[in-house]
């Protein structure tokens, strides 16, 4: 009978990647609930620098897992892999920024002996304004970075474990609570540890299989470099419509890509997760040894994702490209879905699926308008071209990240850039490839490349440790902020060391019920999001960090105005610029659109003018009102000189 009301067989059977996946999980996220256990503190020191004895080498794991976040492991090869050449912005950025911050920040703040970037600031600048200020932005950069993070967490979960995106971000809410909660940087610092091998070897393994693959190179940097595997791409992609994978500014304008890679750059250097890490080892001398450390642990991916965004892709191309339709689900809210078998089908009765189709994306059309009516979803089951079933393709349409449509209507999925008229009546040209979000590809590539389950799983388990890694550097750095920074200084200075320690957890559960709340209702794909805190960070921190340690001239008016200026500059152009995806219940379109920005900078590369403006009104300001007091010149002059940290202040 046409149609079939039956669901597709090989979803209801047990899929052996969930399992893994389960397993997995179920094993990385036991271990961090007992470090978090075992590492459990009751003093403030242990509770944000934990004591400060981590061993160097230790504190370089747990850094470049802090800084390898959702980012770096889901969205970055994405990123890359869709932007070709131009995606070379986020290796230069993040990687250079990391450079200058251990060589040319992190020694003189760990000299410092303080707990906090706040506290720098307000001590260098001797303005409880100053502090409060640098608190505000550090909060504001944190939440604005922890959602990426908790947008990369629901993505996880909802394919891998099949669970509601809202469930998964609870449980992964949960276990950060409780290992940061109770144990503070310590518990957070051994937890990164482990996760940093989880997540390497996560995305080594696929990438050697996938280079042995593609290029019969096991190492992937060499076959990225030395095989023939970009010439390759380069002409798939030309006979597809779209520009060459290797041709530089595609996607950015050249002055985009300076700004971009500039405000990647110095957000680094400037994000506040990232310093505190320095402040966790015994003295200056480990300080660098643990950056030397971070550096060479954080080059093993980095190197690594530029091969693996150029593989996914191919890989992607030559599995999607010319798969043929078997047959189609449509499904109505909770309604029995309808399975129209396609192959093997008339010509009349395959139009008259297509009919179907058509009536679906009309109605969805109707209801992104009208909440009274439900939404159908419309789902593609594929064959590649040497007849395998891409079940992937499936699953991943199953989340709403993956979206294929059949528009010239002959029974197979054409990547090519076509020119036709939607539900809608409007003319386009794009492929068949309606949507894929770009966090999928790294989560996606061993499924597509046919690797085996466990594989699969500890890609997902990957994914989630560098999600939980890093929002838990941030939600310390949140409650450094609200509990240390503002509330112990301001609202009950003589506080114990007990009720110092328990503000500090009621404020980290204060900031993963945000977190929480950003990851159910994510405002963008990841990297874009972590770029927007990225420049903040660069527009807010750098430039006071900077010449709070190099110039002696600058002062607490001139630090507060830059601040102030950088932050609401920077903050209010990504907000004109995305007011659709970071304010959609108010706006259904940017306030500014591509045409209008200013000088033609995206909004991902705004923070670098952000900066220059904090750079300028910083030391305008501060050239025409009076000059720091001898002591504050005097702090300047002692933390550049050669020299032992002590242990760090309370205060």
């Amino acid at each position: 009978m046409f149609p079939l009301n039956v669901q597709q067989p090989i979803l209801a059977q047990a899929d052996p990647a969930r399992i893994w996946t389960w397993a997995f999980v179920g094993l990385t996220f036991a271990l961090y609930l007992y470090i978090g256990w075992r590492s459990r503190v009751r003093e403030t020191r242990g509770f944000y620098v934990a004591g400060q004895g981590v061993p160097a080498i230790a504190n370089g794991a747990a850094t470049a897992a802090d800084w390898m976040s959702a980012a770096s492991f889901i969205s970055m090869a994405g990123l890359i892999s869709f932007s070709g050449s131009d995606g070379s912005v986020y290796l230069m950025g993040w990687t250079g920024g990391y450079v200058l911050l251990a060589l040319l920040l992190a020694p003189y703040l760990r000299k410092f002996g303080h707990y906090t970037v706040p506290d720098f600031i307000g001590a260098r600048y001797y303005s409880d304004t100053a502090r409060v200020v640098a608190a505000m932005c550090a909060i504001f950069v944190s939440l604005t970075y922890v959602a990426g993070q908790m947008k990369g967490v629901g993505v996880v979960f909802s394919r891998f474990l099949e669970v509601e995106l809202w469930l998964g971000v609870v449980i992964g809410m949960g276990i950060v609570a409780f290992f940061a909660g109770l144990g503070g940087m310590k518990g957070i610092t051994w937890t990164q540890v482990v996760q940093y091998f989880v997540l390497i070897l996560a995305f080594l393994i696929p990438s050697i299989a996938i280079s042995s693959m593609l290029t019969q190179d096991p190492i992937p940097q060499s076959g990225f470099v030395f095989s023939d595997i970009s010439e390759r791409l380069n002409e798939v992609l030309l006979e597809l419509g779209e520009k060459e994978y290797t041709k530089p500014f595609g996607k950015f304008s050249q002055l985009n890509v300076f700004c971009i890679t500039a405000a990647l750059m110095f957000g680094t250097a400037g994000l506040p997760h990232v310093i505190v890490r320095f402040y966790t080892v015994k003295n200056v001398r480990a300080a660098r040894y643990s950056a030397v450390w971070a550096i060479i642990f954080i080059a093993v991916l980095y190197t690594t994702a530029p091969a693996l965004g150029l593989f996914a892709r191919y890989n992607l191309i030559k599995n999607l490209h010319q798969s043929t339709v078997t047959q189609i689900e449509l499904q109505t809210g909770e309604e029995k879905p309808q399975v129209f078998k396609f192959a093997d089908q008339s010509a009349s009765q395959q139009q008259a699926v297509f009919k179907a189709v058509q009536q679906a994306q009309q109605t969805n059309l109707r209801a992104e308008t009208d909440p009274a009516v439900a939404k159908t979803s419309i789902t593609y089951f594929l064959t590649s071209p040497d007849g395998k079933p891409l079940n992937w393709a499936t699953q991943w349409q199953n989340t709403g990240l993956l979206k294929v449509e059949d528009l010239d209507r002959d029974g197979h999925i054409n990547l090519k850039l076509i020119e036709f008229k939607g539900a809608d009546d409007k003319t386009e040209t794009r492929s068949e490839l309606a949507k894929i979000d770009k966090d999928i590809i790294v989560l996606s590539t061993p499924e597509v490349a046919g690797l085996p389950p466990w594989v699969i799983a500890l890609v997902a388990a990957g994914g989630l440790a560098a999600a939980l890694s890093t929002a838990a550097g941030l939600l310390l750095v949140i409650s450094s902020s609200l509990a240390h920074d503002l509330y112990i200084r301001f609202v009950e200075p003589n506080a114990t060391e007990a009720k110092k320690v328990r503000v500090g957890r009621i404020a980290i559960l204060l900031g993963i019920l945000v977190a929480g709340y950003f990851g159910i209702n994510p405002p963008g794909f990841v990297g874009e999001v972590v770029a927007f805190a990225f420049g903040l960070a660069a527009a807010s921190f750098f430039p006071v960090i900077f010449l709070g340690i190099f110039s002696t001239r600058v002062n607490r008016a001139g630090a507060v105005s830059g601040m102030i200026v950088g932050l609401v500059f920077t903050m209010t152009y990504i907000v004109l610029c995305t007011a659709d995806k970071v304010l959609p219940f108010l706006f259904d379109a940017p306030i500014l659109t591509q045409d209008q920005w200013l000088f033609g900078i995206s909004p991902q590369g705004i923070g670098t003018l952000g900066m220059l403006f904090n750079f300028v009104v910083t030391w305008v300001v501060s050239m025409c009102t009076p000059p720091p007091p001898e002591e504050v010149v005097a702090l300047v002059e002692r933390i550049r000189l050669p020299g032992e940290a002590g242990a760090a202040a309370d205060h």
